[in-house]
């Protein structure tokens, strides 16, 4: 259901408020070059700082903006099932065409709970769901054979994995690949990934180079291969500046001097070092962004 180039979208922020007009601009500046499908409020976008009414609203923007043009895979998840079951909820009423269920964080489920907490989502609101596991922001690893047990849900059509472990996908692949998207959670392993039967990635880059992120992915998927690798190697010293400091810093930072939104997060995330700065602007300037 869910391949190519995926942008997991930044929220920009303005005096303190969603700026609305400038995520329409994204959103447009996505669409233009490409991009496969958008996710708004995943953890690129801030949804761990936004209000629940400012949450709602990102999604009801997103939703508006692309209007049907392509998929709209909305941020849902919690660390409370009872919640993320209200935010998907409000998403799928808003008409969000997918969700992304990110593995609940901090209070460190087990497997069994882990099962649990996306069947009760997936049984409570009937909508595409794609899991999403980031052990290194969640403390929790979903374990391949989890995965194979949710992907028997119907709803259940797509994971983004970003456990960095290429064996682990690999197991996805080999337990499920018939019932379930692998998608890459990480920029710097979206080649490898699909060589192995990814479909796509859910991408931090794309953000700001969304033309060659989805050039990228469908030239491997028309089984070009020599102009993929070209177009990876190309993007890798630029994924690798989106984590000079934690996402979504770097590609807000970026962002902000490409003069597409203000150079405003929210606490606790805070401004580039000057050092790590610098770095980031020779990147942008050496891909010819700024």
């Amino acid at each position: 259901m869910f391949k190519g180039s995926i942008v997991a979208i930044v929220t920009p922020f303005k005096e303190g408020k969603v700026d609305e007009e400038a995520y329409r601009r994204l959103i447009e500046f996505q669409i233009e070059n490409g991009t496969s499908a958008v996710v708004p409020c995943g953890t690129t976008g801030e949804s761990a700082t936004l209000s629940v009414e400012e949450h709602n609203r990102v999604i009801d923007i997103a939703v508006e903006a692309v209007n049907k043009r392509i998929p709209v895979i909305a941020g849902t998840g919690g660390n409370s099932t009872r919640e993320a079951i209200e935010l998907t909820e409000y998403a799928k009423k808003a008409g969000a065409d997918a969700t992304l269920q990110v593995t609940p964080y901090y209070n460190k489920p087990t497997q069994e709970g882990l099962y649990q907490h996306f069947k009760a989502i997936a049984k409570a609101v009937p909508l595409p769901q794609v899991l999403y596991n980031v052990p290194g922001r969640t403390s929790v690893n979903m374990l391949p054979e989890t995965v194979a047990r949710l992907a028997e849900l119907p709803e259940v059509v797509a994971i983004k994995e970003a456990s960095g472990s290429l064996g682990q996908m690999v197991e996805i692949v080999r337990l499920a690949g018939d019932n379930i998207t692998l998608l890459s959670g990480d920029d710097n392993l979206t080649l490898p990934v699909l060589s192995i039967g990814g479909k796509g990635v859910v991408s931090v880059v794309a953000n700001i180079a969304p033309g060659d992120t989805s050039d990228m992915v469908d030239f491997w998927e028309e089984g070009d291969v020599e102009k993929a690798k070209a177009l990876f190697y190309k993007l890798f010293p630029l994924c690798q500046a989106m984590f000079y400091e934690t996402n979504p810093i770097p590609v807000k930072t970026s962002l902000a001097l490409m003069g597409k939104i203000k150079d405003e997060m929210r606490l606790p995330l805070c401004p580039m070092a000057p050092s790590n700065l610098e770095k980031l602007k020779n990147a942008l300037q050496e891909y010819g962004l700024v």
